[in-house]
């Protein structure tokens, strides 16, 4: 699927689910009830806020992760609440997150131990301008790290959804055989894409924020969710170019997998 039609069909996806997108709403509702408690200064509605965003933790990235698979097989249906397969998802989306930032931390405590005492030396001896530009350097080479990790984990997230394995998630050469497959140039479009609509999204919702206390529930429970929703389907559309590819897997097994969504 081109790049243009992955765009076209992600904007389209939250609002061809209308009747299903309230579930979205409803979940992000868990994660904005700490903060009313604590502008209405509210002891009690805090703690419940409290226990309702550990709810949120364990649904809402599992829920999110289904549509993700949505977008993989190529449909166009919100999936159905299934909190079982959400919270086993999310814990699964947990582990994946935290192999695939063991490199980022590695790098930035080598980098700062390093360049740690060098740094103290620099400041002792007044080198402002050269310690300024050794913490640049170690914030840039951390920042890029990152990044690519963070990329990687993208991928390793909608292969996780194509194959329901996390050890070939894992698979680090796998995922950037995926990458290669997909085209860089496709990736790199898609990446402008999201950079656009969160540019966009943050100048509406400053708008929205302006509104008392309505603003920022609407921020909440219907922006936040919304754009979480296209984000997710968009990666799915995209890894879908390596699915339509594989000989391994046909329409109707991928059919068949994916009715587990919609029970």
């Amino acid at each position: 699927m081109e790049v243009g039609k992955i765009i076209s069909n992600s904007l389209k996806y939250p609002f061809r689910n209308i009747k299903k997108l309230p579930i979205l709403f409803v979940l992000f509702i868990l994660a904005a009830i700490i903060p009313l408690g604590i502008l209405f200064d509210n002891r009690y509605v805090t703690i419940f806020g409290v226990i309702s965003f550990f709810l949120f933790i364990l649904i809402v990235p599992g829920y999110l992760f289904s549509i993700v698979n949505i977008g993989v097989n190529e449909s166009a249906v919100m999936p159905s609440l299934n909190f079982k397969k959400n919270i086993y998802d999310t814990l699964r989306l947990i582990v994946l997150r935290i192999a695939y930032m063991i490199v980022p931390a590695l790098v930035f405590f080598i980098v700062l131990s390093t360049l740690g005492m060098l740094s103290i030396d620099m400041i002792s001896n007044l080198r402002v301008l050269t310690f300024v530009l050794t913490a640049g350097l170690i914030f840039f080479i951390v920042l890029i790290t990152y990044i690519i990790f963070e990329v990687l984990l993208f991928f390793a997230k909608a292969r996780l959804a194509y194959l329901n394995s996390l050890t070939e998630a894992l698979k680090i050469h796998k995922v950037v055989g995926d990458i290669k497959s997909i085209g860089i140039g496709n990736i790199i479009l898609w990446l402008i894409f999201m950079a656009i609509l969160l540019i966009v999204a943050s100048y509406l919702s400053s708008l929205v924020m302006l509104i008392p206390y309505v603003g920022f529930l609407i921020y909440m429970v219907i922006v936040i969710p919304t754009l979480e929703s296209i984000g997710n389907y968009s990666l799915g559309l995209l890894y879908s170019n390596i699915v339509d590819n594989d000989p391994n897997l046909d329409k109707f097994e991928r059919e068949i997998e994916l009715l587990k969504y919609f029970d």
